[in-house]
């Protein structure tokens, strides 16, 4: 049986960036390699040049996409202390070594009990689901764009993070920098995932949280960076958005799925439509649904096979009756994305080599 986790033992040799709770740091290892590795201060307490570190290193060795990080388990300089006694009985990452307890927005002892308990509708909220962490940005610039040729007054945006990816949403750079800069209320994690600043035990109170906890007239869910993929027909942890589009419908939501595109994939699968989206849309979704189309774009007049592939893959799409069509004319998304702010990074790939691909999901956050 292969090792799942690599141990090092490293010293910390500088702290570089820190968003939130999570630190950035350099470590050299006791081979004498050095390396990027990042703590989560909430579970291993507070890190300082010169500690010495346990890391694991396994993602690394193995080039897995986790930003190139070793990640701290355990400073052996000094322990944590004793957090203060605060109720809530959710534990998180569960029978893990970290294992994470937070409150729950809806448990007993939550402020937020009363108005949860029987609470069952988000009262026509739009949820938007997007297959991969990197789309957020790009929504949420759609979203506010919208608004804001209409002059509407800027939605209050509620980030929904799963648990397809990342279990702590400290992890995500996006998500902090957002509620920073005031462009979604924060984020809520639901399942598995841990750090939001509400907690939910599944994406259906966390759906009823946005809605009645913080007013959010729009939700936009992802999983956390770091998506799983195997090459195989259903083996992608993107198969949780049907999941959340259904929730979103059984609470009497509006579902909108953001198409997961891409023109510079050299991968047929995800060329075009991705499959991932094709396979949520057309064998798990089951429930009325809106699929944003992005039309007047510059990405697909410019590249006939793409344009030639997605018009197929849109037909297809349209012959499902629960799946409706809106066309959403984004002459403009291009540049309204290059000068949003945000780092936008997919797959590797940035806006100017992939545009289509934040191009789909801004199309998605101006339908709303």
């Amino acid at each position: 049986m292969d090792d799942v986790i690599i141990w090092r033992r490293a010293t910390v040799k500088n702290i570089g960036r820190q968003w939130g709770p999570a630190r950035e740091l350099s470590v050299c290892l006791e081979s004498g390699e050095t390396g990027k590795a990042l703590a989560y201060l909430p579970l291993v307490g507070d890190i300082l040049a010169g500690d010495e570190v346990y890391v694991s290193a396994a993602a690394v060795k193995r080039g897995l996409g986790t930003g190139g990080y070793l990640f701290v388990i355990a400073n052996l300089t000094r322990m944590p202390a004793d957090p203060p006694p605060q109720p809530g009985h959710l534990v998180k990452a569960r029978y893990t070594p970290l294992q994470y307890m937070v409150q729950g927005v809806d448990e007993q002892e939550s402020e937020f009990h009363g108005i949860l308990e029987d609470s069952d509708s988000i009262e026509s909220m739009p949820v938007i689901a997007a297959d991969l962490h990197s789309a957020l940005p790009a929504v949420v610039q759609g979203a506010r764009d919208k608004a804001a040729a209409h002059n509407m007054p800027q939605p209050k945006i509620a980030y929904i993070m799963t648990d397809g990816g990342a279990l702590p949403a400290w992890f995500s750079q996006l998500a902090w920098s957002l509620k920073e800069n005031g462009a979604i209320i924060g984020t809520v994690s639901c399942g598995q995932a841990f750090g939001g600043d509400l907690e939910a035990v599944n994406i259906y109170s966390a759906l009823l949280a946005a809605k009645h906890v913080w007013h959010a007239d729009l939700a936009v869910v992802t999983q956390g960076p770091g998506n799983l993929g195997t090459g195989t027909r259903w083996g992608f942890s993107g198969t949780q958005i049907a999941s959340v589009l259904e929730a979103a419908y059984t609470l009497g939501g509006r579902p909108i799925a953001a198409l997961r595109m891409s023109q510079a994939d050299l991968r047929e699968r995800h060329f075009g439509i991705s499959h991932h989206t094709m396979t949520v849309l057309t064998r798990l979704v089951h429930t009325p649904c809106m699929v944003p189309f992005p039309t007047d774009c510059a990405s697909l007049a410019a590249n006939s096979r793409l344009e030639a592939k997605v018009r197929r893959q849109k037909e297809q799409l349209l012959g499902y009756p629960h799946l409706s069509r809106a066309d959403i004319a984004v002459p403009d998304a291009f540049n309204r994305l290059a000068q949003c702010g945000y780092t936008l990074r997919t797959m590797g790939r940035t806006l100017q080599e992939d545009p289509i691909s934040f191009i789909a999901a801004y199309a998605a956050g101006y339908c709303f």
